[in-house]
């Protein structure tokens, strides 16, 4: 495998992950990073996900993680800014952290695989994709669901 394909299976791992979400969240592509054999790819969710469906909404993830066959490698059950890690069966590196206002952010980091370019992703981002943005900004998307009890 190279990293042009580790990045094809990071992006099949997070749109698989994303489409387990119900009710769905608008997200989208944060930075792709190489690093000398490995690639990350990233995804922000733009949908407010409230402080009080916040558990909800890891728990399905951790539900969707776990029915996929990935082993929970750690938690950190925080309130305010928890972060689940696990690991697919052919060693890619899946992450889910929550930031600053509670946004959502997801990560797959690919082993270590043959040098090669690395291309975009194909995957198309259901929010704006803030290009030409330094940063992405906070979440700014509400859902009937995902956003009750948020300012």
């Amino acid at each position: 495998m190279n990293m042009q394909q580790a990045a094809a299976r990071a992006d099949n791992i997070l749109d698989n992950l994303l489409k387990d979400v119900e009710p769905q969240v608008k997200w989208t592509h944060g930075p792709t990073t190489t690093g000398s054999c490995d690639v990350t790819r990233r995804r922000a969710v733009m949908t407010i996900v409230s402080a009080e469906r916040r558990g909800n909404f890891l728990g399905l993830v951790d539900r969707s993680w776990r029915k996929s066959g990935y082993r929970m490698k750690s938690v950190n059950n925080d309130p305010e800014v928890p972060a689940m890690f696990a690991q697919t069966k052919d060693g890619f590196g899946v992450s889910l952290i929550v930031g600053g206002e509670g946004q959502v952010f997801f990560e797959v980091d690919t082993p270590c695989v043959e040098e090669s370019e690395v291309a975009e992703s194909t995957t198309r981002a259901t929010a704006p994709t803030y290009e030409g943005q330094e940063h992405i900004p906070r979440p700014n998307i509400r859902s009937p669901f995902w956003s009750v009890g948020a300012p």
